[in-house]
């Protein structure tokens, strides 16, 4: 495969940085499939804060939740069980033009 020199952006400080051809070349060979999504001296950057045991709340995580820290508290919604009536808690926004069902109907209307 043949490998050409490529400009990219930096997704921390936005400077247009040469992803070359010989780091593509090093990169398949390492079995990487994304291409870098920061400059050389932002992954510089970021491996010292995180070597030298700074707060690691500073980085962000996973998901847009900061590592280290907890999950954000989700959210659920009170429902009226499309099947027996009953009062439902479900973790996302009912839309009107679908049924919601408690835990027990869903898990009978899934079987079925």
């Amino acid at each position: 495969m043949t490998y050409t020199d490529r400009t990219l952006t930096c997704v921390d400080c936005g400077v247009e940085f040469i992803h070359s051809a010989a780091d593509q070349e090093y990169y398949a060979q390492k079995g990487f499939v994304s291409e870098p999504k920061r400059c050389a001296s932002c992954r510089a950057s970021r491996r010292a804060t995180r070597d030298s045991g700074a707060d690691i709340q500073e980085i962000g995580g996973p998901r847009g939740y900061e590592r280290g820290g907890e999950r954000p508290a989700r959210e659920y919604f009170a429902v009226v069980c499309s099947r027996c009536g009953n009062q439902a808690q479900v973790p996302f926004r009912p839309r009107m033009d679908r049924p919601v069902y408690c835990s027990d109907c869903f898990r009978q209307v899934k079987a079925d």
